[in-house]
């Protein structure tokens, strides 16, 4: 690992890998066997920059590191300077038919390299000023720069009119608002495009504007944000929608509204409604095969149909649905020592860091918790990590005659395991045999 890593960048990674968590930035320094899709995943974000729409299904096991690689992703396209949202489905909070919600979820998550969630305020921010300086680069001599403007902002408005009037409508009268000093009105235009509920009607009567934003309102608003990104210096949106699995255990017809607005969504980003946006999906390959998920629905069967009957080795990383090849042994242990490394990095002794966790003995870790999961290595990485940085590098860090070989035992409680792991385990505590 290279001593270059910031203070910060290595204790986010550190802390949230302790707590058995993906960290939420990063991931570049973790990534192991994700090269595959690099080239894909540049190819794909640069057609998105130069004004097309890219749909990307991601198929794993759990475990196999679908929120991985997405936050990579995601951390790829910001570095390129996109902004990127993710958005988790739940029947009760974000339900994927009222794309109204989602819309407002995508405001909320939206950050970009500069800016952490919700930069939505601060991306409207961004697009004004940016079109301030527009029209004085137009015109430096121009005397009245409030009406240059207002002719600018006429001018981008036009195509953010076509698809979206009411978004239009409201960037207008947000601008008004903020020149005038009327600070509470441009509170509540700003909320009310990012999709909040219950925003003062004064404000919305302030700009013209009555009702509350719908399933179609919702589609048209994204098309106004992605306009608006554009304008602001920012050539696309990542937009992951994770957890999409959850729609099998939903209620039948709640299941099929669901089904149906993706099918909806990946239409209209392959008609070329949202330019700029590369939408991402994740779910578990029951999901996508099964008769409660994709297959449910065959027009969007027939979209998501990609062949994976042939040797993992030869996937298209091109193709609109990816599999993960999921974890071996070896792999993992590939990944606890950049983990070690980088934990060693920032470590008062970092050599004997690197002496006593070698890499013989990430592959006894690596196996050990395996075995207490049944055998199922896909899902053993969290757990691999949360043990490897919280239960021996922390202790080998602090405690200079720290041997984990001999001074720990390590064990796996079913409280600190997610319902999957649990039914793996099949056990209330199990002690892994080192």
């Amino acid at each position: 690992m290279t001593p270059d890593v910031s203070h910060r960048r290595r204790r986010d990674v550190i802390s949230a890998l302790r707590r058995g968590t993906v960290p939420e930035s990063g991931l570049d320094l973790l990534a192991v066997g994700l090269d595959r899709f690099s080239s894909a995943i540049d190819e794909e974000l640069d057609a998105v920059a130069s004004g097309g729409a890219v749909f990307k299904a991601v198929r794993g096991e759990y475990g196999a590191g679908k929120t991985f690689f997405t936050r990579h992703l995601a951390e790829r396209a910001l570095r390129a300077g996109f902004a990127a949202a993710e958005v988790q489905i739940s029947e009760t909070q974000t339900p994927l038919h009222r794309l109204e919600t989602v819309y407002r979820r995508v405001t909320e998550s939206l950050r970009t390299a500069s800016m952490p969630p919700s930069a939505f305020r601060a991306v409207l921010d961004s697009w004004l000023f940016t079109l301030e300086s527009d029209a004085l680069d137009a015109d430096p001599s121009v005397q009245d720069v409030g009406a240059a403007v207002d002719r600018l902002l006429e001018q981008r408005l036009a195509h953010i009119s076509k698809h979206s009037p009411l978004f239009a409508l409201a960037l207008r009268g947000y601008r008004a608002a903020l020149s005038s000093g009327d600070t509470a009105a441009a509170d509540g235009l700003a909320a009310w495009m990012a999709g909040q509920p219950q925003v003062a009607a004064s404000a919305k009567r302030a700009a013209g504007i009555r009702g509350e934003l719908d399933h179609f309102g919702g589609m048209a608003f994204l098309q106004g944000l992605l306009t608006v990104l554009r304008d602001a210096g920012h050539p696309g949106l990542v937009l992951v929608l994770d957890e999409v699995e959850t729609l099998q255990r939903v209620r039948g017809d709640v299941r099929d509204k669901a089904l149906n607005a993706l099918r909806q969504l990946i239409d209209e980003v392959n008609s070329g409604r949202f330019p700029g946006l590369y939408l991402v999906i994740t779910g578990t390959p029951a999901f996508y095969d099964g008769q409660q998920g994709v297959q449910r629905l065959a027009p969007l069967a027939q979209r998501l149909a990609v062949d994976f009957g042939t040797d993992p080795r030869f996937d298209n990383p091109r193709a609109v649905q990816i599999r993960l090849p999921g974890f071996t042994i070896e792999s993992l242990v590939q990944l606890g020592a950049r983990v070690r490394d980088l934990y060693a990095v920032g470590s008062s002794a970092p050599d004997r860091v690197r002496a006593t966790v070698d890499d013989a003995y990430l592959d006894q870790l690596a196996r050990a918790v395996a075995g207490g999961l049944g055998g199922k290595v896909g899902i053993v990485p969290r757990l691999y990590l949360k043990k490897l940085v919280g239960d021996v590098l922390d202790r080998v860090d602090q405690f200079p005659d720290f041997d984990p070989r001999q001074h720990y035992a390590p064990t796996m409680s079913a409280a600190e395991m997610t319902d999957v792991e649990r039914n793996a385990a099949s056990a209330d505590d199990i002690v892994l045999d080192l």
